[in-house]
């Protein structure tokens, strides 16, 4: 049994949880690195453990999911209802603290018609401080995706609201296809620049 664990944004609320601040590598079909950097200032440094702030483990696995969730979306073409299904595997190693940077790294491990599962590190400096193993369930669209509720979505975000995502973080400034052409803005059906909030 699978449970998909789906959050909907509201309509017209742009999504502000970025675990994601900036891509370093995104290669479509292939793999994304990006990064993360903790600072004490973060209010949920301190809502977690007070007297000695930490990254939560939750976070980082956000941080995770969404680096795998943005590379496995593009398989799509950011066009689908994608969503996390399930953490196979997952493991913390040592304490992530205010001043570290962390750095994701999601590959595509195997695709198939319902989905895909990626492997999903993230490091600071080179010591491993999470990995894990991540399902996607493609739930839209194509005639070969898993059957969708009528009530649910066509798309987890709104366009205009991804498409922000996707240029703050830097995915049209170091996103290649896999034969090392640019990827465009233009060719996901996306605007081509940052948009003014």
């Amino acid at each position: 049994m699978v449970i998909v664990a789906l959050v909907i944004p509201l309509e017209g609320v742009p999504l502000r949880w970025f675990w994601i601040d900036r891509f370093t590598e995104f290669v479509a079909g292939s793999h994304a690195v990006g990064n993360k950097g903790i600072a004490l200032s973060d209010s949920f440094m301190h809502d977690h453990w007070g007297v000695y702030p930490i990254m939560p483990h939750s976070l980082m696995a956000e941080g995770m999911a969404q680096t795998g969730g943005l590379l496995v979306s593009e398989l799509y073409q950011f066009k689908e209802l994608v969503v996390l299904a399930k953490f196979s595997k997952l493991a913390f190693h040592g304490v992530t603290r205010g001043g570290d940077s962390l750095t994701y790294r999601a590959e595509i491990d195997n695709l198939s018609d319902v989905g895909a599962a990626v492997k999903v590190s993230g490091h600071a400096g080179d010591e491993l401080r999470t990995e894990g193993e991540i399902f996607f369930a493609r739930l839209s669209s194509g005639d070969d995706a898993q059957p969708r509720e009528p009530s649910m979505p066509t798309r987890l975000f709104n366009p205009m609201d991804l498409s922000h995502w996707l240029h703050m973080t830097g995915v049209f400034d170091v996103g290649v296809h896999e034969d090392g052409s640019r990827m465009r803005a233009v060719d996901y059906g996306l605007p081509t620049e940052l948009a003014a909030s």
